[in-house]
């Protein structure tokens, strides 16, 4: 996944978040999310992340609706 592909998107994966906006490896990542560094989202089992949150903290602009 690219950075213009998760800006597009209105969540993304944990680990493409992390790799993606900060430069983390999975365990990292997870890390991170647990800490409450990364903001998540949980669905039933499966924790994504809002693109246009973070987006905005790093001063870039979501593609996905009328986010950031």
């Amino acid at each position: 996944m690219t950075l213009e592909d998760a800006l597009s998107r209105p969540t993304i994966p944990v680990t493409d978040a992390g790799l993606l906006f900060f430069g983390l490896a999975r365990n990292a990542a997870y890390e991170a999310a647990k800490r409450g560094d990364i903001e998540t989202i949980r669905i039933g089992g499966r924790i994504v992340v809002p693109v246009a949150p973070l987006a905005a903290k790093l001063g870039l602009k979501a593609k996905f609706g009328g986010a950031a």
